[in-house]
């Protein structure tokens, strides 16, 4: 399985409305792309201070397989849906982190 982690600095003009329907939009992707197995979005509920380095929300998506996680990251509503997070990161892409965890056993 892939952990595809991808973390946001929001500008803090961006509206919660708008941070809900980007992360809809990632979510919807569920109901048409096979091995897409969960999503998960919100805000970082950490208690250790500081440590989010700024990115204070962001979303998980699991992945069947690595196969499964390229068709994600070629689909063309993904890409419109990246290109969103871009445009509403503090930085363009320079507001985005991504991690990607192979989880084995």
């Amino acid at each position: 399985m892939i952990r595809h982690c991808v973390f946001i600095r929001f500008r803090p003009e961006i509206s919660a409305d708008e941070k809900a329907s980007i992360f809809a939009e990632i979510t919807a992707l569920k109901t048409r792309l096979p091995g897409l197995l969960a999503t998960y979005a919100g805000a970082n509920v950490s208690p250790e201070v500081g440590m989010d380095k700024g990115y204070s929300e962001g979303f998980i998506v699991d992945f069947a397989d690595a196969v499964a996680r390229d068709a994600y990251l070629e689909d063309p509503e993904h890409r419109q849906t990246g290109a969103k997070i871009v445009a509403a990161a503090q930085g363009g892409i320079d507001g985005i982190f991504v991690y990607d965890l192979e989880i084995t056993g």
